[in-house]
């Protein structure tokens, strides 16, 4: 049921569990292979990050390299760069559902006539 997926600072992930569950956050650091810190940038800032189980928390396939830049160069990255980063891949992941949700209704008429023998 579960899989091991190794995380890494900079990694997108969505909360499976908890009072912020469904929310998108940024992996800050890891404190030991169970627990990681993540950081929204607006409720869980850099300073004050979230201690969560990697078992409670869903990797969406991508990073933000800034982020994961900043973070391995000074240590520290911005709120700001953290909300930016969070931001973009909604905005993306909002395109590309409203893409899938746009043709869906097509291809269900394509196979509805179809089997009208249309």
């Amino acid at each position: 049921m579960t899989v091991n997926v190794k995380l890494e600072p900079g990694d997108i992930v969505r909360s499976r569990r908890g009072r912020d569950e469904g929310q998108l956050a940024i992996v800050i650091a890891l404190v030991d292979e169970r627990y990681a810190l993540v950081a929204d940038g607006d409720k869980r800032r850099f300073d004050r990050p979230k201690r969560k189980n990697v078992l409670h928390l869903e990797p969406i396939g991508t990073r933000s390299e800034e982020v994961a830049n900043n973070l391995r160069d000074t240590g520290r990255v911005t709120n700001a760069k953290i909300r930016y980063a969070i931001g973009e891949i909604e905005q993306r992941l909002v395109t590309t559902n409203e893409r899938e949700q746009s043709s869906s209704p097509s291809i269900a008429l394509e196979m509805h006539a179809e089997e009208k023998g249309e």
